[in-house]
């Protein structure tokens, strides 16, 4: 039997490589068929998702809620110091100095990144702004955000940290963060589903091992994940939480 991997869309294009190099040593590890299905937009993924097609899923936080309380899957693990931040960027000629300096009519770029668009709009509310007062469109990329701000068609824009900082040093030098958040506790996780819950434990050892043989750091350092770190049920429950929170 094959199973199925899936990755949230918000990876840096940089890391595509590192995803295959982890599907490959996965399946060494554990010694069965993985297939990696990669996506470019959330919503397509989220169908194929809600369709059951996939078995383990690297998941943002919006959708690890999803996973866990409707659809049985499990989070193990997730990326030690590694945070779903969000940042406010601005155009570095923008007069904008503060998120408190945003007017009613501003445009906002932002993308179908869930989370992310949620915590930008919950850091407006300082401003007095919310989507009734806002001109919100949403794009296909982080990079797509950064060009609408590059080019004027935009006054503000969302992004999740670390693909902001991963953005080319050109790039960020033409933009300028206003505000970013300090949540912390909110992260990308790694689960697995109903019918692969007999291989979690052969999983877990693996990927909390993973960076003390010189092939599995090897493919650490193409996703950029310093080591996996453990997760339990009252881990994924706190997140959880939070989030739905948030959204409500």
């Amino acid at each position: 039997m094959t199973f199925n991997l899936t990755v949230s869309p918000d990876f840096a294009p940089d890391h595509i490589s590192g995803w295959y190099f982890f599907n490959t040593w996965l399946q060494r590890k554990l010694d069965v068929g993985i297939h990696l299905e990669l996506y470019d937009n959330f919503e397509a993924q989220r169908n194929d998702i809600r369709a059951d097609k996939f078995d383990m899923i690297y998941a943002n936080p919006y959708d690890a809620s999803m996973l866990v309380r409707e659809m049985g899957f499990q989070a193990i693990a997730r990326p030690a110091s590694k945070s779903d931040e969000t940042v406010i960027a601005v155009n570095a000629e923008s007069l904008f100095q503060t998120v408190e300096d945003l007017k009613p009519g501003s445009r906002v770029a932002t993308t179908d990144d869930p989370d992310v668009h949620t915590m930008g709009m919950i850091m407006l509310e300082s401003a007095d702004l919310d989507k009734s007062n806002t001109d919100i469109k949403q794009h296909s990329s982080y990079v797509v955000v950064a060009k609408n701000l590059l080019n004027g068609d935009a006054d503000a824009g969302f992004f999740l940290k670390e693909a902001y900082d991963e953005l080319s040093e050109l790039i960020r030098s033409k933009m300028r963060v206003l505000v970013s958040s300090e949540i912390s506790v909110v992260h990308h996780s790694l689960l697995v589903g109903p019918r692969m819950v007999e291989h979690i434990p052969a999983i877990q050892t693996a990927l909390l091992t993973m960076q003390d043989d010189d092939k599995g750091k090897g493919v650490l350092e193409s996703m950029d994940i310093k080591h996996w770190e453990p997760m339990d049920s009252e881990q994924t429950e706190f997140m959880i939480d939070l989030i739905d929170t948030l959204i409500e």
